[in-house]
């Protein structure tokens, strides 16, 4: 790596780590003025509050808007080194437009591997943590909304290929329901019935513990019947798969959104292009990183009339073109039959098109 690449880099990374710490900072401050009350009314101390929910915040939301914050930075540095005439130095010094751009190629590669992993790993956690905060001590200051609540009613599902299952009801908090009905069919034919009028998840044993229970096994010829007041099953779901709110897929794991998926899959659930949206997304958006870095390379290292400011505004309106590209194909998979995978990418695809289109047109 030579001197021109280090000094591209640390330009780079300084840039960006300025522009996430100033933007993290604004949406503290705004996030802190709005939940001021909710706050007091806590009772926590400051350090605690910080660590529970801000902590959880803060991962979020810079998760969101990294590809913005890494254009921003882009734009930023490489126009001010275009007003200074510095890329014009530099490319006449026998420097090709090509390698000019490596050291933003690796730039943009680094920190796409770092929201990669962030996607992964730090992200769900983050949100679990920030969910948690917000269940225990803002929704209770909320008017209660029927569409979160978090008793779930009439919920039917796949257990594996051949058994299904039944609630009439289950509280999500307690990790507890009534009336759960367990049944297995081959060739078409039940051949066994489980009823329990209660039922609760034990976190000493991870079992169902089933209270009055009536448990049927059924053949060609007869049947046996057995009544138990309590007894512990072992099934393939979770309370996890059991909470079906808007925001689940966001505290998972990959590895545990993979394995919920395929879960979800086996039992034929209607939120499966949701989830697997997300799990594209995991892996599309850090790409995005990259592609961007290269646009906001290409763009700014043109010097221009009217200085930086063109290209900051050329900047964000390639930025808002992009996430309407994005939320139109989630809009399109989640609603609609559009593929998921293809949802997730599409836009990466466009402009990497774009990309390529400003690199040949690019004054070399």
């Amino acid at each position: 790596m030579k001197k021109i690449d280090r000094y591209i880099l640390y330009k780079y990374f300084t840039s960006f780590i300025f522009c996430i710490f100033l933007f993290t900072a604004i949406v503290v401050v705004i996030d802190m003025s709005e939940h001021t009350e909710d706050f007091a009314k806590s009772g926590l101390s400051a350090s605690r509050i910080f660590s529970d929910f801000y902590l959880g915040l803060i991962p979020r939301i810079d998760a969101m808007l990294f590809p913005l914050f890494v254009f921003i930075s882009v734009i930023f540095f490489t126009a001010k080194m275009a007003g200074n005439s510095e890329i014009v130095a530099i490319l006449s010094s026998g420097v090709s437009f090509r390698r000019f751009l490596f050291p933003y190629f690796i730039g943009g590669l680094v920190l796409s591997l770092t929201l990669w992993f962030g996607y992964k790993y730090v992200v769900p956690n983050a949100n679990r943590k920030w969910a948690e905060f917000v269940k225990k001590y803002i929704d209770v200051n909320v008017a209660p909304n029927p569409l979160n609540s978090t008793y779930k009613q009439n919920v039917y599902f796949r257990i594996d290929s051949n058994t299904y299952a039944g609630i009439k009801g289950y509280d999500t908090v307690s990790k507890s329901g009534t009336n759960l009905s367990v049944q297995r069919v081959v060739n078409n034919k039940v051949v066994y019935n489980l009823r329990a009028m209660n039922f609760r998840w034990d976190t000493a044993s991870k079992k169902w513990s089933l209270n009055n229970v009536l448990e049927r096994k059924l053949n060609a010829i007869d049947e046996q019947v057995s009544f138990y007041h309590n007894k512990e099953m072992r099934y393939s779901f979770k309370p996890i798969d059991l909470r079906k709110d808007e925001y689940l897929k966001d505290q998972m794991t990959t590895p545990e959104l993979d394995n919920f998926i395929e879960l979800e899959r086996m039992r034929g659930s209607e939120m499966l292009n949701t989830l697997e949206v997300e799990r594209y997304n995991r892996d599309a958006i850090p790409v995005s990183v990259l592609i961007l870095t290269l646009i906001g390379g290409i763009l700014a290292s043109r010097r221009v009339r009217g200085g930086s400011g063109f290209h900051l505004a050329l900047g964000i309106v390639i930025s808002v073109s992009y996430v309407l590209f994005s939320r139109f194909s989630i809009v399109f998979a989640t609603k609609g039959n559009f593929t998921p995978w293809l949802a997730a990418w599409i836009p990466n695809i466009l402009f990497g098109i774009l990309v390529v289109y400003l690199y040949k047109k690019a004054p070399k």
